[in-house]
């Protein structure tokens, strides 16, 4: 009878299918031999728990996260499209009133802060839910 070591948790099969990912994308990247592909990949499905497919890739480098564009995430989307008509109420209440400087550029500045220190957050948010313990 197999003894169990506490805190150990079963690998499910979307585990073993991430590492083979991990595993196949190696060898395109001629980082292993087949011979070694073929070694990790019988391993990787024969594993029972995480900290094991953990051993078969960590001498591997880990992919990058998944690039998004600017504005992708829907919260983003919304900042810069209230930050765009706030803009664009600030041009207009200036164009139509005798102030002779040009007031909106200290609102519209901070709102490309916040903009930019929201977008900050959230790709650190996205790099660290991206990293993969295998």
């Amino acid at each position: 009878m197999e003894t169990r070591i506490p805190h150990r948790l079963r690998a499910a099969d979307t585990d073993r299918e991430r590492v083979a990912t991990l595993v196949q994308a190696a060898v395109a990247e001629g980082r292993l031999t087949m011979e070694e592909m073929e070694e990790r990949l019988s391993a990787v499905y024969l594993t029972k728990y995480t900290d094991e497919l953990t051993a078969l890739t960590a001498d591997l480098p880990r992919p990058a996260p998944p690039g998004r564009r600017f504005g992708a995430h829907p919260a983003l989307r919304v900042h810069a499209a209230f930050a765009v008509v706030l803009s664009v109420i600030f041009l207009i209440r200036w164009a139509t009133s005798d102030v002779p400087y040009f007031w909106p550029i200290a609102p519209m500045f901070w709102l490309a802060v916040s903009l930019a220190v929201h977008a900050r957050v959230r790709g650190s948010r996205e790099r660290r839910a991206a990293a993969v313990p295998y």
